[in-house]
């Protein structure tokens, strides 16, 4: 009876140390994840450009790098990155993804390239009001979405594992075919 009672107190001690360590490597997953969260925040801004159409104020736009310098070749995205767009109106998840659709085909992508791309994007983009951040951090191959609205706390709302998606999504900035050439200079830090 003894010995039984001595299995019972070595199980559950057992039971104790595997729940502390569970919740330790919890832990530091979680720390892991917030640094990815805000790490983009202490990298140099490069540049910045406002996009206005008419008299309306559509976003205002950072580029930034662990390095504070952005590397021209024919990838889009050799290093990691982050681009940080702060919305000046309302604008609808919908409207979003449409805008991203248009781009897309300015840069003369395919339907058949860019369909499965928006089903993703659809399910990732929110909605956003004035005030509102949508970030996108690039590791040079995959990226992250990352929403902070104006009055709330940021969260990662999305990933993207594709690194043709990663790359034609910033193509939309970055790209010298875009369709706003001088905010591209802004951005990449060629202009004031």
């Amino acid at each position: 009876m003894m010995l039984a009672k001595r299995n019972r107190l070595r199980k559950f001690n057992l039971l104790l140390i595997v729940i502390a360590f569970h919740s330790l490597v919890n832990n530091a997953f979680a720390a892991v994840a917030d640094d990815k969260l805000t790490e983009w925040q202490t990298w140099p801004v490069i540049g910045q450009a406002n996009l206005s159409w008419l008299w309306l104020d559509i976003y205002s736009s950072q580029l930034r790098t662990p390095s504070g310098q952005y590397e021209q070749g024919r990838d889009l995205s050799p290093h990691p990155l982050a681009l940080e767009i702060e919305y000046q109106r309302d604008i609808s998840s919908k409207q979003l993804v449409e805008s991203t659709a248009e781009q897309w085909q300015k840069l003369k992508l395919t339907e058949q390239q860019i369909a499965p791309w928006l089903v993703h994007l659809s399910s990732i983009f929110p909605s956003v009001t004035e005030g509102d951040r949508l970030i996108y951090t690039s590791d040079g191959q995959q990226g992250a979405f990352i929403f902070h609205p104006k009055n709330g706390v940021q969260a990662q709302v999305g990933t993207v594992a594709d690194e043709a998606l990663n790359d034609a999504f910033l193509a939309i900035w970055l790209s010298p075919q875009t369709q706003y050439p001088h905010l591209r200079k802004q951005l990449i830090g060629m202009q004031p």
